[in-house]
C-alpha cells in the first residue's frame, strides 16, 4: 500500500504538473472504486476550472479549486502519474484529468480500493474530520501520544497505526519508528512511558522524512509519479526481514502477528 511518504511523494511530483492549468477533460473508464466515482459532480465542477492548490492530509490528496476540492485516495495499489500528451490507457488506467496544455493526470488502480470523491469542505468530509494531527506537525509530540496512551491495552503498535489517534502511520514506517524507538510492537500502549512515547514521536517523524528525502519504499504495486522507485527500501532496519539478522546487533529477527498483520521485530534491541 502507498504510505504517507509515497503519497507526498506523489504530490510532489505531480504538483507542478497540475496547478493554474486550466482542466479540460476528466475521463472516466470504471467508476466502481472503492466508492463509486461521482462523475457528473466532479465533472461539473473541475472542466473549465483550474486547481490552485493540492494537499496532503495523511494519505489523501486534496487537489483543491474555488468550486471544492476532488479527494484521492490510491488505497492499497493505486498511483497517479504525468502524461505530457494523451497515451491509450492500458488494463487498470480508471481516469484521467486532461489540461489545456494536453497533459494528463492518470489514476490507475489494479485492484480498485482507492478512490476519486468531489468535497466543498475537506476539513468536514467524513473521511477526514476525524483523524489525528499530521505525524509532521507540531501539534504531534511525545506528550500528545502520553496524553492519549494512557489506560490503552492495545499494543503500541497498532495504537501508532490508528489514524484516530496519529494519521498516515501505516504498517512499514511503524515498524521501523520502533525500532528506532527501541520499542517491540506488541507492548500494551499503557505501560509505555513518557520518556519511551517521546523518542518514539521523534522516531516517527525521522523516518517519515527520511523516507520522503529519499523518494519513498517501494513496494510491488507501487512506482512514483515519474516511474523512478523510492530508494528508502535498502535503508529498512526490520519491516519484511524475518529471521534475518540484526543490521545493529546480529541478533536473528523475530516475527509477531498484530490484528492480522506481520511486525518484525528485534528481540534484543528493542524492549
Amino acid at each position: 500500500m502507498p504510505e504517507l511518504p509515497e503519497v507526498e511523494t506523489t504530490l510532489r511530483g505531480i504538483e507542478p504538473h497540475i496547478l493554474n492549468l486550466k482542466v479540460t477533460n476528466f475521463i472516466v473508464r470504471e467508476r466502481n472504486l472503492r466508492w463509486d466515482v461521482p462523475v457528473t459532480q466532479i465533472r461539473r465542477y473541475i472542466i473549465g476550472n483550474k486547481f490552485y492548490s493540492i494537499n496532503r492530509r495523511a494519505k489523501y490528496l486534496i487537489l483543491q479549486n474555488n468550486k471544492g476540492s476532488v479527494l484521492i485516495h490510491l488505497g492499497m495499489s493505486g498511483c497517479l502519474r504525468i502524461f505530457l500528451e494523451y497515451q491509450e490507457p492500458e488494463k487498470h488506467d480508471h481516469i484521467d484529468f486532461g489540461f489545456i496544455n494536453g497533459s494528463y493526470l492518470r489514476f490507475t488502480d489494479p485492484r480498485k480500493f482507492g478512490s476519486v470523491l468531489w468535497t466543498k469542505n475537506p476539513d468536514q468530509h467524513h473521511l477526514l474530520k476525524k483523524l489525528g494531527p499530521e505525524p509532521l506537525g507540531n501539534s504531534f509530540s511525545g506528550d500528545y501520544l502520553f496524553k492519549k496512551s494512557r489506560g490503552k491495552k492495545v499494543s503500541i503498535k497498532n495504537f501508532i497505526m490508528n489514524s484516530n489517534i496519529v494519521s498516515g502511520v501505516g504498517n512499514i514506517y511503524a515498524a521501523e519508528a520502533l525500532f528506532m524507538a527501541k520499542i517491540r510492537p506488541q507492548k500494551v500502549t499503557g505501560k509505555t512511558t513518557l520518556s519511551q512515547l517521546e523518542l518514539l514521536a521523534e522516531s516517527i517523524k525521522s523516518v517519515l522524512r527520511n523516507s520522503i528525502d529519499l523518494g519513498g519504499t517501494t513496494l510491488r504495486d507501487f512506482v512514483g509519479s515519474t516511474d523512478e522507485p523510492g530508494y528508502f527500501k535498502p535503508q529498512l532496519m526490520v519491516y519484511g526481514r524475518k529471521e534475518e539478522k540484526c543490521k545493529v546487533c546480529a541478533t536473528e529477527l523475530k516475527e509477531v502477528r498484530l490484528s492480522q498483520r506481520s511486525s518484525v521485530f528485534c528481540p534484543k534491541c528493542q524492549s
